[in-house]
Parts: structure tokens; C-alpha cells; sequence
């Protein structure tokens, strides 16, 4: 059995803000966002577009990276992005 691989990704947004979050499958994820179906904050934000991403083991690996990640400053965040 092939294991499930766990993503932290970072999207802009069209007014520029980023947005942070956690996914198994990142194509259908953004695709989402982009449809409306997304999360709420993406929704009068779109077109998104996908900026960075980070592939974990786990779950629990991914989702304290997000939540690490929009604890930063817009400054850290732009210097994590680039710096990967």
C-alpha cells in the first residue's frame, strides 16, 4: 500500500494576501479554491495561485507547519517562500 504523501501549501491571492493550508491532493485543492469551493477567505479573493508547497509524512507534520506558518509575520512568510 502506497503511502498517502500530506501537503502545507501557501497560495496568493488576487488582492495579494496569502493563504496557508493543508491538503492530500494540492491540483484538486487549488482547482477548489479557484471555483469558489474553497475556503471562505479564498472565495472573493480568486483567481489564487499556488506559490509554494512542502510534502510531509503526516497529517499532524503538515498542519503544525500551517499553523507555524500564519503565526509569521508577512515578511517571514515572503522570506520561508523564497528561501525554500
Amino acid at each position: 500500500m502506497e503511502k498517502e504523501a500530506h501537503y502545507f501549501y501557501v497560495l496568493e491571492c488576487s488582492d495579494g494576501s496569502y493563504y496557508a493550508g493543508y491538503t492530500v491532493d494540492i491540483e484538486r485543492r487549488l482547482h477548489n479554491h479557484n471555483t469558489g469551493k474553497g475556503a471562505k477567505y479564498t472565495r472573493g479573493r480568486t483567481p489564487v495561485k499556488l506559490l509554494y508547497s512542502e510534502e510531509f509524512d503526516s497529517k499532524s507534520e503538515a498542519l503544525k507547519m500551517e499553523i507555524k506558518f500564519k503565526k509569521f509575520s508577512k515578511k517571514k512568510k515572503q522570506s520561508y517562500i523564497e528561501g525554500r
